[in-house]
């Protein structure tokens, strides 16, 4: 069985969505039960390929048993880049589906089967996108979660959820024909779709790697994967799309897409035209950090604009996307910005999640959407409130979460290129992050307007506050993976260091570089 990993992984939520759209009208309480099976199933083949991958290096699976160099079938490939972010999906998801558990007779019940049917046909794409091998396969899968996401989207009651849908529907299609014309121009110029064929290809042979085509095609695939990543300035529908959408699909959407489109940016630098071919013939890493400076810095501006949680969240993933490529962009494989950047996208995930359930929680039982709403919080929520906490100290880099560690390898990726200019976006924009959720630290604990001495009054009065504000029961559904998640942060920085070694097992010149601390 631990030889089927790599298509049960993609196989098992394929079959489930397939089920739900068999069954899933006739007792809606069958939705819930076939999406924990299903993803359940996708992380125990995850964390399988893991310790696969672990012991015995990179796994090649040949779907149908048609192995190269016949090239009619398709190629899964599980290594020690993408297997992580496998089991990140893998996750995410079943979390993200326990939250989203409705009771009997909640409004939008009747949408359960078509909501939970794109929720698996979504994460089908996802592994997919994660382990396949194949330039065009990869455009496949990228159109099929686009399309699960369109829907996802537009299935909120609200007529903002319709028009945020279009808008992503217009930028994630014109996204897709970028890439879909560079792989053709691709596939002309090498003759393969092959990612391990094409990277061979350029590097033996000079013309195809020095041709116009080739160049052609990776300006062309790499707009398109900044167009499906929301990298500045192409992010205008992310925003309101993970706003305006219901809170499980902003908690599955906001941790996953724009984190798989960045790990599909770091595979097609290193896996199809390599790290040699791009900094070699191309030369573009300065500049391209520069926009991932101005990406930074202009996401981290934005957010300190934002009345409403769920807003500046959204723009804080602007911000965190340039973080991601500058870091992937900063110098050859041996960087520790690309280190950092892969890492963060495991980091970024857990952190992101964490942050939509709070923010879905706090929208859903006290009606907060602007930040001045969370007046009270920590003693109307305490859980959620640690949850909140952990994963806003998180973001501002705090040890020993994981979002000290990430920064911690993108700063010394920045130091070591010379790259300074990203060194102080890097650390401008943690001012920010602590600026944004100290900010709201303090209206969840003393109020919108603490009136002057707040902290100075007696005893008495401040118990008379605090029996003023009643508790806000939270159910165990959505209360438990917050909390699961939060202690995911806090792992993830704990064990950063075999992490970071197991990462860089993929990147041709980890071998020369220092261990992690």
């Amino acid at each position: 069985m631990a030889d089927q990993f790599p298509a049960i992984l993609v196989l098992a939520p394929l079959f489930g969505a397939l089920l739900l759209g068999l069954v899933g009208d006739r007792d809606h309480r069958l939705c819930l039960p076939v999406v924990a099976a299903s993803l359940g199933t996708s992380l125990y083949a995850a964390v399988g390929l893991l310790r696969r991958v672990l012991a015995e290096g990179p796994v090649n699976y040949f779907l149908g048993g048609w192995e190269e160099p016949l090239g009619i079938g398709i190629v899964l490939r599980a290594d020690s880049m993408n297997t992580p972010v496998l089991v990140l999906v893998a996750a995410v998801a079943l979390l993200v589906a326990c939250f989203s558990r409705r009771p009997a007779g909640a409004r939008d019940s009747e949408k359960s089967p078509q909501y939970y049917t794109l929720f698996l046909l979504l994460c089908t794409a996802l592994f997919g996108i994660t382990i396949t091998a194949d330039a065009f396969n990869l455009f496949v899968l990228v159109e099929v979660s686009a399309l699960s996401s369109y829907g996802l989207v537009a299935i909120g009651s609200s007529r903002r959820c319709k028009i945020a849908a279009l808008n992503y529907l217009i930028m994630g299609t014109v996204g897709a024909s970028f890439y879909l014309l560079g792989t053709g121009y691709l596939y002309l110029s090498v003759g393969s779709l092959s990612m391990p064929d094409i990277q061979t290809i350029l590097a033996s042979n000079e013309a195809a790697a020095s041709s116009r085509a080739v160049r052609t095609a990776f300006v062309l695939m790499l707009v398109g994967i900044w167009i499906k990543m929301a990298f500045f300035p192409l992010y205008g529908w992310l925003p309101n799309a993970y706003s305006y959408c219901p809170s499980a699909t902003s908690s599955l959407l906001a941790p996953l897409m724009t984190k798989v489109s960045v790990y599909v940016m770091v595979r097609v630098m290193t896996g199809v035209f390599g790290l040699d071919w791009i900094f070699g013939h191309l030369g573009w890493n300065h500049l391209v950090v520069w926009f991932a400076v101005v990406a930074i810095l202009a996401g981290s501006i934005l957010a300190l604009a934002q009345r409403e949680l769920k807003k500046m969240l959204c723009y804080l993933i602007v911000a965190e996307v340039g973080y991601m490529v500058g870091g992937a962009w900063l110098g050859d494989a041996g960087s520790w910005g690309l280190t950092g950047a892969l890492y963060h996208i495991l980091a970024d995930g857990l952190m992101t999640l964490t942050l939509f359930l709070a923010a879905g929680i706090f929208a859903k039982r006290l009606g907060a959407i602007e930040i001045g709403d969370l007046s009270g919080l920590f003693r109307k929520m305490p859980l959620v409130s640690v949850g909140f906490v952990v994963a806003g100290l998180a973001m501002i880099g705090v040890p020993p979460t994981c979002g000290f560690f990430s920064k911690f390898y993108l700063i010394r990726g920045g130091i070591e290129s010379g790259q300074w200019g990203y060194v102080v976006a890097l650390l401008v924009s943690s001012l920010v992050n602590a600026v944004l959720f100290f900010r709201i630290f303090e209206i969840a604990h003393f109020g919108k307007n603490p009136p002057e001495g707040h902290a100075h009054h007696g005893e008495s009065e401040g118990e008379g506050h605090e029996a003023a504000i009643a508790r806000v029961a939270v159910p165990a559904h959505a209360l438990a993976p917050l909390l699961l998640a939060a202690a995911g942060i806090v792992l993830l920085g704990v064990f950063n260091g075999p992490v970071v070694d197991f990462l860089r097992e993929s990147l041709p010149a980890a071998s020369a570089a220092a261990p992690a601390p």
